[in-house]
C-alpha cells in the first residue's frame, strides 16, 4: 500500500493544469491580507504557499485541526464544506489487527494568490467558464469527460467516506454547474518508477500509471454568495462579482479532497478593474507523509519519499504540470487560469 501510494502522489489533484501563461509573472509573497491591490504591480500574481503550520517540518503543510483553528474562514469555505470535519474510516492500523474505525487525519496544502485583471467585474461572464473546453485550455494533459449526477462515485469506500455533502449532493442543486470525470496519466520519470514497483510488490494489484478524480465545476453569483463571509476570506472590502469554484470530491489515491476557489471582486480604487483572489487547498491523508522510513529503506525507493514527491524536491518531479510536485503546481496553474481571464475579453 505504501509503494503505491508513493507512485501516486504526484498526481494528486486537479482538474486544472500548469502551463503557466506568460502574460503573469508569480511574485511570492506573505499573507493575502496584506495583499493591497493599488500596490499590485500589473501582470504580476502574488502568491503564497506557506502555512507556517509546518505538518512533517514543512512551512508548506498544515494539519488540518491546526488549519481549522487558525483559519476558520480558509476552512469554512476550501473544505468540500463548512461543517467538513476529518472523518471516521474503518481500516486495519497494524499488521495482524482486525480492522476498526479511527480518525482519518489529514494534512492542508493551501496556495493563495491575488491579481488585478485589466477589465471591469461587469465584463465577466463567468458562466462561460463552467466547461469542459476552459479545463482543456488550461492542461492538454488532464482528459476531462462529462458525466451526470448518477454516475458520482458512492463516497462509501475508505477515498470517499465523510466526503457526502449534507447540504446538496454532488453535481446537483446549483443552476451553473457541471459534473466531471478526470484522468491524468503521470509524466517524466513517474511510469519508469512504476515499472519498478510492479516488479517488487509482492501484490498481485498493480500500481496504475495514471489518476482518476471526479468533481464539480460551478460558478457563484454575488445573489448566491456570502458576500460578508467572502470579504473576510480574501480581506479585501469591496463587491463581490461572482466566484468560481470547483470542488474534487473523489480521488481515487492519496488525497481526501481538494478545491480550486476564485473570488472576484471590484477594485475599491479603480471602477475599471477586477480584483481576483484565487485559492488552492488539498486535503493529503497525514499518513502518507508518516511513510518516510519504509521508502528510505529501499534504494530504489529513496527519490519517491512522499513528502519529497508533494514538495517538488524528488528526482522523479519532472515538467509543469502535476507531477512537478504541488508548489510549482499551484504557481503555473493560478498563473494560467489569470493569462486566460486577462486575455478573455
Amino acid at each position: 500500500m505504501w509503494i503505491r501510494h508513493a507512485i501516486a502522489l504526484v498526481g494528486l489533484i486537479g482538474s486544472l493544469s500548469a502551463a503557466c501563461a506568460q502574460d503573469f509573472r508569480i511574485a511570492d509573497a506573505g499573507s493575502a491580507k496584506d495583499w493591497n491591490p493599488s500596490q499590485l504591480k500589473p501582470g504580476t500574481i502574488v502568491f503564497s504557499d506557506a502555512t507556517g503550520g509546518g505538518a512533517d517540518g514543512r512551512i508548506n503543510l498544515i494539519a488540518f485541526a491546526d488549519w481549522a483553528r487558525t483559519q476558520p474562514a480558509q476552512k469554512k469555505f476550501l473544505s468540500l464544506f463548512p461543517g467538513y470535519s476529518e472523518p471516521t474510516v474503518t481500516k486495519v492500523v497494524s499488521a495482524g489487527a482486525a480492522a476498526a474505525p479511527v480518525v482519518e487525519k489529514l494534512t492542508m496544502y493551501v496556495a493563495q494568490a491575488r491579481f488585478v485583471l485589466d477589465r471591469p467585474p461587469g465584463s465577466l461572464e463567468l458562466a462561460h467558464y463552467v466547461t469542459l473546453p476552459f479545463l482543456e485550455k488550461i492542461d492538454p494533459a488532464i482528459t476531462h469527460s462529462a458525466i451526470a449526477a448518477a454516475d458520482v462515485n458512492s463516497l462509501t469506500d475508505p477515498q470517499g467516506t465523510g466526503n457526502d455533502n449534507p447540504q446538496r449532493k454532488w453535481c446537483t442543486g446549483r443552476t451553473m454547474l457541471i459534473c466531471i470525470q478526470s484522468i491524468y496519466k503521470l509524466e517524466g520519470k513517474i511510469p519508469i518508477g512504476i515499472m519498478l514497483v510492479n516488479k517488487l510488490r509482492d501484490s498481485p494489484k498493480k500500481v496504475s500509471d495514471h489518476i482518476d478524480f471526479q468533481s464539480e465545476l460551478s460558478r457563484l453569483s454575488p445573489a448566491d454568495a456570502d458576500e460578508a463571509g467572502l470579504k473576510e476570506l480574501t480581506g479585501l472590502d469591496a463587491p463581490i462579482a461572482g466566484v468560481i469554484e470547483q470542488n474534487i470530491f473523489y480521488v481515487n489515491q492519496i488525497m481526501k479532497f481538494g478545491k480550486l476557489f476564485a473570488v472576484f471582486q471590484g477594485d475599491p480604487a479603480d471602477s475599471g478593474k477586477t480584483v481576483v483572489t484565487a485559492f488552492m487547498a488539498l486535503a493529503i491523508k497525514a499518513s502518507v507523509l508518516d511513510e518516510r522510513r519504509s521508502f528510505e529503506k529501499v534504494p530504489v525507493l529513496r527519490n519517491l519519499v512522499p513528502a519529497q514527491v508533494l514538495m517538488g524536491q524528488s528526482s522523479f518531479n519532472s515538467g509543469d504540470s502535476i507531477s512537478a510536485g504541488l508548489p510549482k503546481y499551484a504557481r503555473n496553474e493560478i498563473g494560467t487560469i489569470a493569462g486566460i481571464l486577462q486575455r478573455d475579453k
